[in-house]
């Protein structure tokens, strides 16, 4: 498989978990919750795929998107545009690298409907995690035909 092929495989994974129907019964939050996490799980697996991809003309070492959007990072046009990006409050790399963290904590990152943080008062409902991770990845692959033009212009 291309790393390019790869990188679709996986955006398009992501999208089939958030897409999977649920089943109501009594397992159906936790399945949910599941389905969001997996799928934010596969979408870091792309985000590497796609660093993997864009950079290939670098034949950096690594591609763990840690260190190649760290901004002390790897001087390549790519990774600059892309930690440009992350910089951007309401980007869609900033909030998903914002989820990625929170998936890597122990309290990981799908929240059940309706719950509140100890301490907190409910104001309203925010937009689920899967309904955000759809638009995130919308957007991903959007900026990624631009990414991959630049990459063959290498």
């Amino acid at each position: 498989m291309t790393p390019r092929a790869r990188t679709n495989q996986l955006f398009y994974q992501a999208e089939l978990l958030l897409d999977m129907a649920p089943e109501e019964d009594e397992h159906a939050e936790a399945r949910r919750m599941a389905a969001e996490e997996g799928a934010l799980a596969l979408t870091e697996l792309a985000l590497e795929a796609l660093l993997r991809e864009v950079t290939e003309h670098a034949c950096l070492p690594g591609h763990d998107w840690r260190e190649l959007l760290d901004p002390r990072g790897e001087p390549v046009a790519e990774l600059h545009r892309l930690r440009e990006l992350a910089g951007r409050p309401g980007s869609w790399l900033d909030w998903l690298l914002t989820r990625l963290r929170a998936l890597h904590e122990s309290d990981g990152v799908a929240r059940r409907r309706g719950a509140v943080a100890p301490g907190m008062i409910a104001v309203g409902s925010g937009a689920a995690l899967g309904d955000e991770l759809r638009t995130c990845l919308r957007e991903a692959k959007a900026e990624l035909a631009a990414l991959r033009e630049t990459s063959e212009e290498w």
